[in-house]
C-alpha cells in the first residue's frame, strides 16, 4: 500500500501504556530518537502492538511544526532536533524538508513563518509533533 503521508519513520516499540480507550505507545526510531503516539486500544490490539514490534511512525506534513529556539512550557512530547535541507516556497505555504537523525521529515508551514523564523537550508530546528497526530503502521 502506498500512502500520501510523507513522514514514514521506521522504529521499534519500547513501551505501551494502556488507558481506558487510548494508549500511549513509545517508539525508538532507527535514527536514535524516541517518539510517543497516542492511539486507540483497539488499534493496539488490531495491529498486535507490543514491546519489540517493528512499526512505522506516520505523521502528515501539515501536523509538523518547527521551532528555532529553546522550547519550554510546552505539552508537545515529540521534539525532534534536525537541520533544514530544502525549502520550496509557494504563494502562501512552504514545503520544508529536514534531516532528523537518519530520517527525513517534511513540514508544511506558512510562507510567513519561513520568513519570520529566517529559515534557510542548514538552519537548526526542532520538529514538534503532538502524540495524537502520530499514527502507527505495523511492519
Amino acid at each position: 500500500m502506498q500512502l500520501s503521508i510523507r513522514n514514514q519513520l521506521p522504529g521499534t516499540v519500547t513501551g505501551v501504556t494502556p488507558g481506558e480507550v487510548m494508549a500511549t505507545v513509545r517508539v525508538h526510531l532507527s535514527g536514535g530518537e524516541d517518539v510517543t503516539a497516542a492511539i486507540t486500544l483497539e488499534a493496539v490490539e488490531d495491529l498486535g502492538i507490543a514491546v519489540g514490534t517493528a512499526v512505522r511512525v506516520l505523521a502528515k506534513a501539515t501536523e509538523v511544526s518547527l521551532a528555532t529556539g529553546p522550547i519550554e512550557g510546552l505539552s508537545i512530547r515529540n521534539r525532534l532536533s534536525g537541520k533544514l535541507t530544502e525549502i520550496v516556497l509557494g504563494t502562501s505555504l512552504a514545503n520544508v524538508k529536514l534531516t532528523v537523525g537518519e530520517a527525513e521529515l517534511t513540514a508544511v508551514i506558512t510562507r510567513d513563518a519561513v520568513e519570520e523564523l529566517g529559515l534557510t537550508p542548514g538552519t537548526a530546528v526542532t520538529a514538534l509533533i503532538k502524540s495524537a497526530e502520530i499514527s502507527l503502521a505495523a511492519v
